[in-house]
């Protein structure tokens, strides 16, 4: 085996490991930044939906509440406003799901299943607690939640204080026995938005691709630029310095010598190697006259 290939396999052993161990190291890392992402997208459509929410109970409601008694009108509620708005958000963003889950919803799509509702009564439990992520399996497999408390406002009471109290036509749609004895500042729900984890493992894998590519690039760099120092610098000089002592040693005492300037090894090598040549053929000079 030659002394390049002994490098080379050296140095690929040396690259893979390096580039092994980076990868390792970035994995973790890339991942928590991908979590941030998604969680930071989470917050921004939890944000619209809370906004829809404001805006439908703030300036919708007041407009069309009084036509209720007749026709019950989903669009004064803000839930439903929430929903429409991240509708069109899951039209360009397929992966994220929204639910507004409740423990005593009007409507029992609402209602919250029980790892919905563990959450919820853990915002109960903890009133200040603004927010909580967690990640679950489910038959899509693992999934990143993001969730955030859902209290009841004044404007709710007008509908789901009493049975008594709500719209006729919402009694009619939604009956007496759900979404009712609702309470000011209650936690009764929250809004939760849900994001398989693939797609943060996904996006941290090709982000990975990414830097593991140039650094595989350079390393093949790297490996050409030294194979070529090598070459030059070593290899070939050494060849020259062996087949001139091949011929030396079966009494070409004439054969040309390799000069090389310069103060590193191989130019000291060559230069000693020279001297040895002259003072052999000198030795055997004095030999043939004796």
């Amino acid at each position: 085996m030659g002394l390049r290939t002994k490098f080379n396999l050296v140095f690929v052993a040396i690259a893979v490991l390096g580039v092994a161990l980076f990868a390792l190291a970035l994995t973790p890392l890339l991942r928590g930044v991908a979590t941030d992402e998604a969680l930071q997208s989470s917050r921004i459509m939890m944000e619209s939906a809370a906004g829809a929410r404001t805006y439908t109970s703030t300036q919708i409601a007041p407009l069309i509440s009084g036509d209720m008694g007749a026709t019950f009108r989903p669009q004064v509620v803000s839930a439903y406003a929430a929903k429409q708005t991240f509708a069109v958000l899951h039209a360009k963003f397929p992966d994220y799901s929204y639910r507004e889950a409740a423990l005593n919803p009007t409507n029992p799509e609402d209602r919250a299943s029980d790892w919905e509702a563990d959450i919820i009564n853990d915002f109960r439990a903890h009133p200040d607690k603004a927010e909580a992520i967690l990640e679950r399996s489910d038959a899509m497999g693992p999934t990143l939640v993001l969730a955030r408390p859902l209290a009841v406002q004044q404007a709710c009471l007008e509908c789901h204080s009493t049975a008594a109290a709500a719209p006729k036509s919402m009694i009619a749609l939604y009956g007496t026995q759900n979404g009712y004895g609702w309470k000011a500042g209650e936690i009764i729900g929250a809004q939760i938005v849900s994001l398989p984890v693939a797609i943060t493992t996904e996006r941290a894998a090709k982000v990975r691709t990414a830097l593991l590519i140039p650094l595989a690039g350079i390393f093949l760099a790297v490996l050409l630029v030294l194979n070529l120092l090598l070459s030059f610098g070593v290899v070939r000089p050494i060849d020259r310095i062996t087949r001139t002592a091949e011929a030396v040693s079966m009494g070409d005492l004439d054969a040309p010598e390799y000069v090389r300037g310069g103060a590193d090894q191989i130019a000291k090598l060559a230069a000693s190697f020279n001297r040895m040549r002259r003072s052999l053929r000198e030795a055997m000079r004095m030999l043939d006259k004796d």
